[in-house]
């Protein structure tokens, strides 16, 4: 690859990067639509790599194409959660049998601390620094799985839920605290070495009674509604 191809990379990986951080950070909302020419002066970079980001993060369902409108940010679309949590019952549960046998006793020390810190964290009604922590919980494990692919494949699908809320436990705080007894419970079964199929089935049932509990939560029901309505308004106007 030449210097100039090179350069051409770097810039379609900067507009990536900085488009999908304001997709994610909440600054380009859904129906928010992406003009080329106008990134291209914002950004300082030619209207090619622009173009190609947005088909990039097309691709990954991030943005969408309508008929007179162009480019935007796709709508929040509330049945695609069922599927999504789904998957990352199965990737997690996967993910952290795998981990279990390289986490060494100093490792299992660090998430027993990221769990109390979570039950600090609830005891204060800080129910953000919860859901950070709980990512991190979960993080640490997968930083122990061996799969590559795998991990890259649960981050893609934690980012997705995360940009929707969903990884915000104000939805259920209910759910919190057996959420914490359930880490103590992975961890016991870490200590004693469990077999993989256990701690594999073990998060599995952690993942989806919390989606369960999402699903049948008052807020998460009115709160799809809200964005199917929003959706279909935003079909209407096009």
């Amino acid at each position: 690859m030449n210097v100039r191809q090179t350069n051409k990379r770097n810039k379609h990986e900067q507009a990536y990067s900085i488009m999908r951080e304001r997709i994610f950070n909440g600054t380009y909302v859904p129906g928010y639509r992406l003009v080329i020419d106008a990134l291209a002066r914002e950004l300082g970079i030619s209207p090619v790599p622009i173009r190609e980001a947005i088909r990039r993060l097309e691709a990954e369902g991030w943005v969408e194409y309508r008929p007179n409108a162009g480019a935007q940010v796709a709508a929040v679309d509330a049945s695609k959660y069922n599927e999504e949590m789904s998957v990352l019952a199965l990737l997690e549960g996967y993910a952290t049998a795998l981990a279990s046998t390289h986490l060494d006793t100093a490792g299992v020390k660090h998430l027993r601390e990221i769990n109390a810190s979570m039950h600090h964290a609830l005891q204060s009604a800080d129910i953000p620094a919860f859901s950070r922590l709980n990512r991190e919980f979960h993080f640490f494990i997968y930083d122990h799985c061996q799969n590559s692919y795998l991990v890259e494949l649960l981050r893609e699908t934690w980012d997705r839920l995360e940009v929707r809320g969903h990884t915000d436990f104000s939805y259920i705080p209910q759910r919190s605290w057996f959420s914490i007894e359930e880490h103590t419970q992975l961890l016991d079964m870490i200590e004693r070495h469990a077999s993989q199929d256990e701690i594999e089935q073990m998060v599995r049932e952690h993942k989806l009674r919390t989606y369960d509990a999402y699903r049948t939560s008052p807020r998460y029901m009115s709160h799809s509604t809200a964005m199917y309505e929003a959706g279909e308004n935003g079909r209407d106007s096009v």
